[in-house]
């Protein structure tokens, strides 16, 4: 029994990843770290970085082009472009809208939604109320993020974690019995100096001292945000099973966000999940912060893993604090 019989659905996926690969061999050479400190803390061995003349809607763009054509659409079938990210172009305007100008698209709705790691499964959320409530037929939701050109590469603890990449689907509303069966979301505010980019905005307007000082780059308590993150990925993966009406045992594949093996490792453990269905790709990727679900899920389609009617659970934890988790019936 699922919570509600109107639903949407993901009717393509499409992805961008960077042709750069940078591996724990080079930041052996860049910082004092090395390939099995890395991957002992994290289980990451390569990322992908974006070229220097690549902005994040390059990515966007990219992603947002294979799924249009995987669904045999073109950009005015789309009635919002919404874009979760976390390293847009430009302040203003919004990343969306540059996508907008890169697909080429008629005059539509475009904006960007930030919500830290869990910005897409928030898109999620929010296009479904869109979609259901007639205000749209489809919308191109992008989750993309370039944070290596936020990552300072002076600091070890947090230089070897990040990765740069874009992810897009294409929602509508369900035509079976396929879709978006639940989700539930949450942040808690308080927490927000725990994982930030301090400079650049109100607080910390741009001038040489917050330069000096590495203001614009993430800063984060990595302790701190383990700790969270355990908690919080897993509280809310078996509260979106609870509403939807399922039982751990009825999960097929986990998609977590991928920050770290360790926390991948302790969600699938909250959910008594065998490792054969949890899905991991951050040992290839890095943090790729809101393109990691959209990225894995496409990858676990194109392997041939995924059959009608398997469920899925996306859950992620981010900045601010948030988290989201969504249960999906494929």
């Amino acid at each position: 029994m699922v919570r509600k019989e109107r639903k949407i659905k993901i009717r393509s996926t499409g992805i961008y990843l960077p042709e750069k690969v940078l591996t724990n061999a080079d930041l052996e050479k860049m910082v004092e770290t090395s390939d099995e400190w890395i991957t002992t803390r994290t289980g990451i061995k390569e990322r992908r970085i974006a070229a220097e003349n690549e902005v994040t809607s390059d990515l966007g763009a990219a992603a947002a082009k294979m799924a249009l054509e995987r669904a045999g659409l073109k950009p005015e079938d789309i009635d919002l472009i919404l874009v979760a990210t976390n390293s847009p172009d430009t302040i203003f305007p919004s990343t969306a809208c540059w996508v907008q100008k890169k697909l080429g698209t008629k005059e539509m709705p475009a904006f960007d939604l930030q919500a830290g790691c869990t910005g897409l499964l928030y898109g999620l959320i929010v296009s479904e109320g869109l979609i259901l409530s007639g205000t749209c037929r489809r919308v191109l939701l992008i989750g993309v993020d370039i944070l290596s050109k936020i990552t300072n590469w002076e600091d070890r603890t947090t230089c070897v974690l990040f990765g740069d990449g874009a992810g897009a689907f294409i929602l509508e509303e369900s035509d079976d019995d396929s879709g978006l069966l639940s989700h539930f979301w949450g942040a808690e505010g308080s927490l927000g100096e725990l994982l930030m980019l301090p400079g650049g905005g109100t607080l910390f307007p741009a001038s040489e001292k917050t330069v000096k000082e590495k203001l614009h780059y993430i800063y984060m308590k990595g302790n701190e945000v383990f700790k969270h993150a355990v908690k919080r990925m897993g509280e809310s993966a078996l509260e979106a099973l609870k509403r939807a009406g399922l039982e751990k045992s009825q999960v097929d594949y986990l998609i977590p966000h991928q920050a770290n093996l360790r926390i991948i490792d302790a969600t699938g453990e909250r959910l008594e999940l065998p490792k054969d269905k949890v899905v991991v790709n951050v040992n290839k990727y890095g943090n790729m912060s809101v393109a990691t679900i959209p990225v894995a899920l496409h990858e676990l389609a194109e392997e041939g893993k995924l059959q009608k009617g398997q469920i899925i659970v996306m859950v992620a934890f981010g900045a601010g604090f948030t988290w989201a988790s969504a249960v999906y019936r494929w």
